[in-house]
Order: C-alpha cells, then structure tokens, then sequence
C-alpha cells in the first residue's frame, strides 16, 4: 500500500478537514466520514525532542503524521532504544487507539512533525460504523506489520554487514541514488535499530566501499548502482560475493534487495 498525500488542491474548508481529505490512502472513504472526523480534529507543529506520548500510557487521540519524523522507542527503566523512525503519512501506533490498550512504546518528535489529532472515540465510532475507513486503518495496519516483520528477518537472518548494506539500500531507494545521500539519523540510533553496536555499524560502514557504496562523513555515494527489479548476470566475482552473503540460509534469489546488494559492485 502506497501511503502519501494526495495532490488534490480544492478547497477543503479548514486546515483539520484539508490535511485529512488530503491523505492518499483514504480517498475511499466517504467525504461526509471525514468530515465528521475533522470537525474533531486538532492540528499541531510539534518540535524536535517532544514526548508525543510515554510508553504505556493509554491512547486519547489517533494521530497522524503528515510531516517530519517520530522515533518510536522501546523503553526499560532508564534504557531506550529505537524501534522504528516513523515517516510521513502515517498513524502513530494504531493499534493502541484501535485496542483501546496501553501503548507499548513511547514516541519522540525527531524532526519538527505535524500531527493532526482525532478524539481516540470518536475515531473507534467511525471505524466501526464506515467500512470504507475500517478498509483503509487495515490497510495502514497491514503496512506497518509488514516493515515489523521484515526488521524482524533483518535482525534475525543477516549478518551486520548485511543489515548495514541493505539499509543503506533502502535508503538510496527513498533518495536520488545517483547523487550523494545523507543518513536520516545518526549511528548510535541506526545501529540501535539494526540491532547492532555502534562500533560493528561502523566497522561495516568502512567496509561498504567493495560493494559501491562510498561513505563521506555522512553521505553516501553509489556510482550509478543498477535498477532494482533488474536482470543481472553474476561475475565470477559477484557469484563468491553472493556465497559470503547467504549465510544463515539467506538467498539473493528470494530477496531482490539483497540480490542488488551483491551485484551491486559486480559490474
């Protein structure tokens, strides 16, 4: 499922009903639904290094985000660690506000975000009497259960250079790959994430460049990596390259993002 804004630009009437037709991914829901929901809708520019909410703390409203970026945090005593940086358009842990239960992480604005607020309630009233919204909350579900479930392989099937270069990946694949790209967050918060310490993420991240990928402080630079999706015929090269990386039972043929790890350098 594609989440973004839509490019709609009639006049909604207020910001609140505005930000909200404006959410791709729920076009399918009756204008008279949203409505409803923005007549209870707050709008708010959060700056960087706010609580959004405390782990364990019960949902009073469903929010999205449509701008800027919230980490997502586990937290132990006076531990945390990065779960997930959650980025623009999205809901904040749905899951709590659909249950009604205790959010099982808590949030922090990293960078300056735009939540639009709706009464926890009256969001659950609507779900339960509009299909069609019932439809798209799914499918925002599913979506975020799929990218846990991928970090879950991540952690659980790679090695850490494997996670670093396939991040790394990821991220080219958001950005222009042809030009230099900035990471998102720092190391200590990237490796949290990957399940990594922060010296093995750096000692992954020096070794990047036999495969492409060229770290300048923090960018970095791919020399023209091949499409994803692309056809490859592997060098004897790329072929030992692709032994050291199916470790663990892990083959390049059922991962495109790991195939175009291997051959990236193998041109």
């Amino acid at each position: 499922m594609h989440i973004g804004l839509a490019s709609d630009q009639d006049d909604f009437g207020s910001p609140a009903r505005k930000a909200l037709r404006g959410v791709a991914w729920l076009r399918e829901v009756p204008r008279g639904t949203l409505d409803a929901l923005s007549a209870e809708a707050m709008l708010h520019r959060v700056p960087p290094g706010s609580l959004v909410f405390e782990q364990a703390e019960t949902p009073s409203f469903a929010q999205f985000l449509l701008a800027g970026s919230v980490e997502l945090l586990g937290v132990r005593g006076q531990a945390e660690t990065l779960i997930e940086l959650l980025q623009p358009v999205d809901l904040v842990i749905p899951t709590a506000v659909v249950t009604g239960q205790p959010y099982l992480m808590r949030a922090r604005v990293y960078q300056e975000a735009h939540l639009l607020l709706i009464s926890a309630e009256t969001f659950r009233q609507a779900m339960a009497t509009d299909h069609a919204l019932c439809r798209a909350i799914l499918g925002c579900l599913a979506a975020q259960f799929q990218r846990q479930v991928r970090s879950a392989k991540n952690l659980r099937l790679r090695s850490a250079e494997e996670r670093v270069g396939c991040y790394l990946l990821a991220h080219f694949e958001r950005e222009n790959r042809a030009s230099p790209v900035r990471l998102p967050i720092d190391k200590k918060e990237i490796a949290a994430q990957l399940g990594i310490a922060r010296e093995a993420f750096s000692r992954a991240l020096s070794g990047m460049e036999k495969f492409g990928i060229r770290i300048v402080g923090w960018r970095s630079r791919t020399p023209q990596p091949p499409k994803r999706g692309s056809r490859w015929t592997l060098s004897s090269t790329a072929s030992s390259q692709s032994r050291h990386f199916r470790r663990g039972g892990l083959d390049h043929r059922a991962d495109p993002l790991l195939f175009a790890f291997i051959v990236f350098n193998a041109r």
